[in-house]
C-alpha cells in the first residue's frame, strides 16, 4: 500500500511541473505553425486480428464519437505502419493490441513521433504490448502484470485535469481489472481502482519529450465501451494528447453540427438498430460538407462541380480531351416518360477552362432523357443505357450537343428503375461491358431474342453481338477491370465484391443445368465503417446494401500500395466510399477491409460512383441527398418537416418509395488528390493524331491508355501495327510487375483484326506467351484466334501450365473455345494430374470445362494412361 500511496503522491506533486512542460513542449514558432491551418485532427489506430481484443470491432465506434469531435481515424493491423514517413501522417497514435515486440526500426519511428511532440494513446492491453522495449513501457507508464474479472468503478482523484473536465466517476458492469507493473514515478494519475487495501493507478497521463501520453486500463470487452462515461474518458484523453496547437486547429476549422439524435437517443455502439427519424438535417454547403468529410491523412478531396451547376449526378465519364461527362438524373426513381410525359434529365459536360481544378464551364450535351444510369464513348458519341433502351447520342457539327439520338436495342425492364442496366464501360476486349439488376427481354440490333435477369454482359460497340456472360447473386450496380483485364462485380444485399472467372456457358456446357456461378463472391467482411450513427438501411444494416462502383486504382499517381490493388467501393446508404484489398488467391482473388477511402457525417453525402480520372485522382460523385435508398420499412416513422409519412409506403411507377424529401437541386463532384502526387499536365487526343494515341498507349494511366486503345481500334488504321509490336516487345516491368502498355497494345491488335493473317503479329504475341509480366501472358493468350492454329501454339509454349494460376486459369477457358483435338485433350488430362490444379476452385472448373470441349482426346489419354 506504501507503494501505491507513494506513486500517488508524488504524481500530484509532479502535476505542476508536468503541466508547466507540456505547455512549454511546443516552441512559439512551432504553435504559430500549428495554428495557421483550420483542420481536423488525425490519428492512427494500431489494433491487431485477435478478437481478445477486438479492435476491429471497437474501432468504428471510437471513429464515429472522434469524427464528431474533429477527430479522423485511420485504421491499421499491420506493425509495418509504425514507419516514419506513415507517422508522420499524424497528431496521434491510439494502440489497443496484443503485439508482443516491436522491432529496432519501428520503435525508433515510434519514439521520434512521440518525442517530436505527437501523441500517444495506449488503451487496455496496449500496456502489455512490446515487451522486449524498455523505451516504450517507460513511455506508457507502466506495463500490466495481471488482472481479476468483475464490476467495478474508479475514483477520479486530479479533477483539475483537462482530461477530467465534464467526466463523472462510472461503474463498468464488467471489465479486467489490471494490476501493473514498471509504474514510472514521471506521470499523473488521474483515476484509481481499489485493488484489495491499495489504489492501482488506472488512467494517467505523462509527457515524454514533447509529447504528451494518456492512458487507461479500461477497455476490455463491450460493457466498457458500450459505457458513456468510457467514451468521454478516451474522447477527452485523446483531444488532450493531440496537444494544445491541433485543438486550435480543430476549433478554427469550426465544424458543423449536424446530429439529428440526442445523446439520449442513440449510442455510437448500436448503430445498427433501427431508430426513428427525428428531423431531418439541412443540407450543407460543399464548403461545409468537406469539414464532415474524411479522407486519408496524406490526401485531400476538392470541390470540382457543384449546384446550381450541377444536380443529382448519377454517373461519371470522361472523353478523349480529359473533360468530365456526367449524367444528371431528376426523374429518378419515380417519374416516367411513358406515363407522365416528361422526361427532365440531362448529360453535361463539365470543364476547367482555367485550370484551377473548378468546373466554370458547363454545357448541356443532351436533355430529355429519361432515367439514364451510365454512359460509355464509342464510335464518335456515346452510348447511354436508359431503360428500356440503350441509346447512340452523336455531335456531328462541333457544337457539344447532340444532334444524333438513335435506340440501339430495347427490351431492359424498367419496373423497378435500381434494377436497370448501369455501369457502362469500354472494355479489353474492345466491347462495352455493363452489369444489370433485372434484365433484358427483347430483340438485339442484329436480330437476336435475348431473354436474361440479373448480371454481365457485354456487347459490340455497334450494338451487336449481345453476349450474356454470367448471373450474379442479386441486383447489381458495380463493375470494374483490373490492369491485367480480371473483372471484379459488386451487388446489392451483401456482396461488396466478387470476382468473375469465365463465361457461364462453359460450365453449363460442361454440366447441363449446372448451378455453379462464375461470378463468386469473395468479400472477407460484412461491415461498413459508418462515420454516423444515423442509419436508415433496409437490410444489411451495418453493411453493404448497395455497394456500387468496384473501380480499381489503375494510375501511378496514389502510393504504390494502391496500385492496382484497391478498388473504390460505394456504399451510399452509409455515406461512404470503402477501399477494398484485392488480392491474388490461387487462380482468383480475395477481398480484406481497407476501412475507407472517404466517409462522411454529413446526412446528404451519398456518393455513386469512384473512379480514377485523367489526371490520376479519385473522382466521387455525390448524389447529395437526404433520401438515397429506393425504399424504406413500413415501420419507420416520419420526420417532423416530413409532409409524408414513412409509414404510408406509397410506392411511384419505378417501384420506389414517395417522398417529398427526394432533393433535385444539390449535387457534387469532387476530386481526391494525392498530397504529393508528381504535376498532372492535361493532354487532348484526337482519333486522327496516331502518335499522340501511340503515346498515350504507354501511359501510367488506364484511363488513357484504355482510350488511346479505343481510338486506334476505331481508326482502323493499320499502318500502327509496327509500333504496336514495338511496345509488346518491351520485357521490362514496373514495380508491382506488370506491363500495362503491352496489355494494350496486345489488345489493340485484336481489335485491329490483324491476327487473323498477318504473321508478324501473330509472331509477336507468340512471343509474348513467355513475356515476364504474368498479364502481358494472359493477355496474349486470351487475344488469340480459337482456331488450330492458336491450339498449336498453346501445345508448343505449355500455356495451360502457366507458373502464374490467373494466366493458367485464362490459359484453360481459351482452350474452351479452341477446335477440339487430340493433342489438347491430353494436355488436359495431364493437368488434371496436378494437385494444385484439383485444389483451386477456379481452375477446377475451368479444367473441367475445357476437358468437356475436347472430351475424345482427354478420354482417349485417361484410358492410355488406365492400361
Amino acid at each position: 500500500m506504501k507503494k501505491y500511496t507513494c506513486l500517488l503522491i508524488l504524481s500530484c506533486l509532479l502535476q505542476q511541473s508536468c503541466s508547466n512542460k507540456l505547455s512549454s513542449n511546443r516552441t512559439p514558432s512551432a504553435q504559430a505553425t500549428e495554428q495557421k491551418e483550420a483542420r481536423r485532427g488525425e490519428v492512427l489506430f494500431l489494433g491487431n486480428t485477435s478478437k481478445h481484443h477486438d479492435s476491429g470491432k471497437y474501432a468504428p465506434w471510437l471513429a464515429i464519437s472522434l469524427f464528431k469531435k474533429g477527430v479522423n481515424l485511420t485504421y491499421t493491423v499491420d506493425l509495418n505502419d509504425l514507419n516514419t514517413a506513415n507517422l508522420s501522417k499524424y497528431d496521434g497514435l491510439i494502440i489497443y493490441a496484443n503485439h508482443d515486440s516491436i522491432s529496432v526500426e519501428q520503435e525508433k519511428a515510434l519514439k521520434d513521433f512521440v518525442e517530436s511532440g505527437k501523441g500517444i494513446i495506449p488503451l487496455h492491453s496496449a500496456s502489455g504490448c512490446f515487451k522486449n522495449s524498455e523505451w516504450y513501457v517507460k513511455t506508457v507508464g507502466g506495463q500490466f502484470k495481471s488482472h481479476g474479472t468483475g464490476p467495478f468503478a474508479t475514483t477520479i482523484v486530479n479533477k483539475k485535469h483537462p482530461v477530467m473536465q465534464g467526466l463523472a466517476e462510472f461503474t463498468t458492469s464488467w471489465d479486467e481489472t489490471y494490476v501493473h507493473q514498471k509504474l514510472n514515478p514521471d506521470m499523473t494519475v488521474l483515476m484509481t481502482r481499489p485493488e484489495g487495501s491499495a489504489s492501482e493507478p488506472y488512467t494517467w497521463v505523462r509527457n515524454q519529450g514533447k509529447g504528451r501520453v494518456f492512458y487507461t486500463a479500461y477497455g476490455h470487452n463491450d460493457s466498457t465501451w458500450t459505457n458513456p462515461g468510457f467514451q468521454k474518458l478516451v474522447n477527452n484523453g485523446v483531444l488532450w494528447a493531440l496537444g494544445d496547437g491541433v485543438a486550435q486547429q480543430i476549433a478554427r476549422l469550426a465544424i458543423p453540427d449536424v446530429d439529428i439524435y440526442s445523446s439520449s437517443n442513440i449510442n455510437i455502439t448500436d448503430y445498427t438498430k433501427r431508430h426513428l427519424v427525428p428531423k431531418m438535417q439541412a443540407a450543407l454547403t460543399p464548403d461545409e460538407s468537406k469539414k464532415l468529410i474524411q479522407v486519408p491523412a496524406d490526401f485531400d478531396i476538392q470541390l470540382f462541380a457543384a449546384e446550381p451547376d450541377i444536380t443529382n449526378p448519377i454517373a461519371m465519364a470522361w472523353d478523349e480531351k480529359g473533360r468530365l461527362w456526367i449524367v444528371e438524373s431528376v426523374d429518378y426513381p419515380n417519374t416516367f416518360l411513358e406515363t407522365d410525359g416528361a422526361a427532365n434529365d440531362r448529360i453535361k459536360i463539365c470543364e476547367d477552362t482555367n485550370g484551377d481544378g473548378r468546373a466554370d464551364k458547363f454545357t448541356v450535351f443532351a436533355d430529355k432523357l429519361n432515367i439514364p444510369t451510365s454512359m460509355v464513348f464509342a464510335n464518335g458519341g456515346i452510348i447511354v443505357s436508359m431503360a428500356p433502351h440503350f441509346v447512340f447520342l452523336k455531335d456531328t457539327n462541333g457544337d457539344d450537343k447532340a444532334d444524333v439520338r438513335e435506340n440501339i436495342m430495347t427490351g431492359w425492364d424498367k419496373n423497378d428503375t435500381h434494377f436497370g442496366p448501369s455501369n457502362l464501360q469500354y472494355g479489353f476486349n474492345n466491347k462495352i461491358w455493363g452489369v444489370v439488376g433485372s434484365g433484358f427481354n427483347g430483340t438485339t440490333r442484329d436480330g437476336k431474342t435475348l431473354n436474361f435477369r440479373t448480371g454481365v454482359y457485354n456487347l459490340n460497340p455497334d450494338g451487336t453481338g449481345v453476349d450474356f456472360l454470367a448471373n450474379t447473386s442479386n441486383n447489381t450496380w458495380g463493375l470494374g477491370f483490373s490492369e491485367d483485364n480480371n473483372v471484379f462485380i459488386s451487388t446489392a444485399n451483401n456482396t461488396h465484391s466478387a470476382f468473375y472467372s469465365m463465361p457461364a456457358k462453359y460450365m453449363q456446357r460442361a454440366l447441363p443445368g449446372a448451378t455453379l456461378q462464375a461470378v463468386q463472391k469473395i468479400d472477407g467482411h460484412y461491415d461498413a465503417h459508418t462515420l454516423t450513427p444515423n442509419l436508415r438501411q433496409v437490410d444489411v444494416v451495418g453493411g453493404f446494401t448497395s455497394a456500387a462502383g468496384h473501380h480499381l486504382y489503375t494510375a501511378r499517381s496514389f502510393p504504390q500500395s494502391y496500385w492496382n490493388r484497391i478498388a473504390f467501393i460505394c456504399e451510399p446508404t452509409v455515406r461512404l466510399v470503402h477501399s477494398a484489398i484485392i488480392e491474388p488467391s490461387g487462380a482468383g482473388f480475395t477481398e480484406k477491409d481497407g476501412w475507407n477511402f472517404l466517409a462522411s457525417s454529413d446526412e446528404w453525402v451519398g456518393p455513386v460512383q469512384a473512379e480514377v480520372g485523367p489526371d490520376g485522382a479519385l473522382w466521387v460523385a455525390d448524389w447529395y441527398n437526404f433520401i438515397i435508398q429506393h425504399n424504406v420499412f413500413v415501420e419507420r416513422q416520419a420526420p417532423s418537416n416530413m409532409v409524408l409519412p414513412f409509414t404510408e409506403q406509397l410506392k411511384g411507377q419505378g417501384n420506389a418509395f414517395i417522398s417529398p424529401l427526394r432533393d433535385i437541386n444539390f449535387g457534387r463532384v469532387y476530386r481526391v488528390v494525392y498530397k504529393k502526387a508528381k504535376p498532372y499536365t492535361p493532354i487532348k487526343l484526337t482519333i486522327t493524331d496516331t502518335p499522340a494515341l501511340l503515346a498515350a498507349l504507354k501511359s501510367d494511366n488506364m484511363f488513357w491508355r484504355m482510350t488511346a486503345q479505343r481510338l486506334l481500334v476505331e481508326a482502323k488504321n493499320q499502318a500502327v501495327v509496327p509500333e504496336l509490336l514495338k511496345i509488346i516487345a518491351d520485357q521490362r516491368v514496373d514495380a508491382i510487375g506488370l506491363n500495362s502498355p503491352a496489355v494494350h497494345a496486345l489488345w489493340t491488335l485484336h481489335g485491329l483484326g490483324v491476327l487473323n493473317g498477318n504473321s508478324s503479329a501473330v509472331e509477336a504475341v507468340t512471343k509474348a506467351l513467355n513475356h515476364p509480366a504474368a498479364g502481358v501472358r494472359k493477355a496474349a493468350i486470351e487475344v488469340m484466334p480459337g482456331n488450330n492454329q492458336t491450339g498449336e501454339i498453346f501445345q508448343k509454349t505449355n500455356a495451360i501450365n502457366d507458373p502464374n494460376l490467373n494466366v493458367r486459369l485464362a490459359a484453360m477457358v481459351a482452350t474452351v473455345t479452341l477446335p477440339a483435338s487430340e493433342a489438347a485433350g491430353a494436355a488436359l488430362w495431364q493437368a488434371t494430374l496436378n494437385p494444385e490444379n484439383e485444389k483451386d476452385e477456379w481452375i477446377a472448373r475451368a479444367l473441367f470445362a475445357a476437358a468437356t470441349a475436347h472430351r475424345d482426346g482427354f478420354l482417349a489419354a485417361a484410358a492410355q494412361a488406365a492400361a
